[in-house]
């Protein structure tokens, strides 16, 4: 084994190989082997991420310092809960005084300082829920979450731009003026019709794509902010 450095700067053990293989298809035995590799992986091990996507949010916020003590803020497909986690640290948020709400199909462990919903994002009566659970209308809504994939390209980017559409819809409703907005998509395609939308709500619009980002992959992130707090009307959406 050759030794490397960790994202922390952390002398770590890299090129780690699966002693057994057998039993695993060729895409378990590459993720399973990626996974051991991953310093981000040990680091969120180490600091009880639930995931190493924590550390995305970590760098994002880090460098736009959108999160701030004493907001309200919605993760939309919170599972397994690294967004909630770091949010929960960044803004003070308690059992006491909770101020992260979370909401995803899938269930996740309770968390300290996260309110979780189970429930579909895109229902009607989901707004009102979640603004109910924050006492008040949101300071941000993040998302990390992805639509599931089916190998065809074009159809897994529709899914994935169909997604983030209705979570900027999502965002208009919740948001308070002055608010930010932060959600995964992919390169490539056309989120032409998103970004235009985005600038048409917030102030200021620009894409990140943090180094806790695997470097094989296409994601990357829409960092609105600036809501300009104007509600979408039927005569408007008509």
């Amino acid at each position: 084994m050759t030794k490397g450095k960790s994202p922390s700067g952390a002398s770590r053990e890299m090129a780690v190989r699966l002693k057994s293989a057998r039993k695993r298809t060729t895409s378990q035995q590459k993720w399973l082997q990626r996974q051991l590799n991953d310093p981000y992986v040990a680091k969120a091990k180490s600091a009880g991420y639930k995931s190493r996507a924590a550390f995305k949010l970590v760098e994002i916020d880090d460098r736009y310092h959108l999160l701030k003590p004493g907001q309200r803020i919605v993760d939309l497909g919170a599972a397994p809960g690294g967004w909630c986690q770091v949010a929960a640290e960044r803004v003070g948020s308690t059992d006491a005084d909770c101020r992260i709400v979370g909401i995803d199909l899938l269930a996740i462990d309770p968390l300290p300082g996260v309110d979780f919903i189970q429930m579909d994002f895109t229902l009607p009566e989901a707004d009102a829920i979640l603004k109910e659970k924050l006492g008040g209308e949101a300071d941000g809504v993040i998302s990390d979450m992805a639509a599931n994939t089916t190998g065809h390209k074009k159809t897994d980017h529709l899914r994935i731009i169909g997604l983030a559409e209705m979570a900027v819809e999502f965002a208009r409703d919740v948001l308070k003026p002055g608010g930010f907005f932060l959600c995964k998509l992919f390169q490539g395609g056309d989120t032409a019709q998103l970004v235009t939308q985005l600038k048409r709500d917030f102030a200021l619009v620009r894409h990140v794509k943090p180094q806790a980002s695997r470097a094989d992959s296409s994601e990357l992130y829409v960092l609105a902010t600036g809501f300009r707090g104007e509600r979408p009307t039927p005569e408007n959406d008509a």
